[in-house]
C-alpha cells in the first residue's frame, strides 16, 4: 500500500534521529524556527572544499558551503513542518551558483542559506512569489570583480523525491540531487539589455558584502572574459 506523504516524512526524520548522538539530537531539536536554523548555519565555518556534505555530516563537521547549507536547512525546516524545498540562483558565467532552502508562511516565501557573502543568506517570508524572493538577492549577488552577476533562478526541487536515498544521513545521493537541480527550468530575472547597462558594485557595498568571508572560498571569474 502506498504511504501517505506525512508518513514518509516521519520515517525519514526517524532515520535521522536514530543516527544522531544525544548531544546532536538536542542541538538539532533547538532549531525551531527558520531564523534559528539560519543562526546555526552562520556559526559554521564556510567550506571551500569541492565536496558535498549531507545534513548529518554538516552537523558533525561543523562546516558547509551553499549546497551543504541548503540541504541542511531543508532537513531542519522539514522537522518543523515545512516541505524540503531547494532552489538555485543562477549567475552569468563569471560567478558561481547559489542554493537556497525555501519555506512559506501565510502564503509568502522566505529562504535560509549558507553563504560566503553577507547579503546572500536569510530572507523573511514576505515575498509573494519566487521571483520576488529571487530578485531580492540581485544587488548583493556580485563577484570579486565588482560585477553584479545574478541572472536567473530555477524552479524549486522537492527533496521528498529522494526519500529512499537517505539524503539526510548519507553523502551518496548528493551528486544526484545536484544534477537533478541543474536540470530544473531556469526563470530569467533580467534581460540581456539590462545586464549590459549594470553599474559596478560600489566599494562600501563590496566591503560589507564580503564581511566575514573565507577568501579561499571566493569564486574567481575567468580572466579575459566579459560580464
Amino acid at each position: 500500500m502506498r504511504k501517505k506523504p506525512f508518513e514518509g516524512r516521519r520515517i525519514s526524520l526517524e532515520i535521522l534521529d536514530k543516527a544522531l548522538t544525544r548531544v546532536e539530537r538536542k542541538n538539532s531539536g533547538s532549531l525551531t524556527t527558520p531564523f534559528k536554523i539560519q543562526e546555526f548555519l552562520d556559526e559554521l565555518a564556510y567550506s571551500a572544499e569541492e565536496i558535498y556534505r549531507c545534513p548529518l555530516r554538516v552537523l558533525r563537521d561543523r562546516k558547509a558551503h551553499c549546497f551543504d547549507g541548503a540541504l541542511f536547512a531543508a532537513a531542519a525546516l522539514r522537522r518543523i513542518g515545512h516541505p524540503p524545498l531547494i532552489t538555485e540562483l543562477v549567475p552569468n558565467d563569471r560567478d558561481d551558483v547559489h542554493l537556497l532552502a525555501l519555506y512559506k508562511v501565510d502564503g509568502h516565501w522566505g529562504a535560509v542559506a549558507k553563504s560566503n557573502f553577507a547579503g546572500l543568506r536569510f530572507r523573511e517570508p514576505i515575498h509573494r512569489t519566487l521571483r520576488e524572493l529571487a530578485i531580492s538577492y540581485f544587488e548583493p549577488y556580485f563577484n570579486v570583480a565588482h560585477e553584479k552577476t545574478l541572472r536567473a533562478y530555477r524552479l524549486p526541487l522537492d527533496l521528498e523525491m529522494f526519500e529512499g536515498s537517505g539524503w539526510m544521513v548519507s553523502d551518496a545521493p548528493m551528486d544526484e540531487i545536484a544534477q537533478r537541480l541543474d536540470r530544473r527550468r531556469q526563470i530569467p530575472l533580467i534581460t540581456d539589455r539590462m545586464s549590459r547597462r549594470l553599474a559596478p558594485v560600489d566599494e562600501r557595498s563590496y566591503r560589507s558584502g564580503l564581511f566575514g568571508s573565507n577568501d579561499v572560498g571566493l569564486y574567481n571569474p575567468p580572466s579575459g572574459s566579459k560580464p
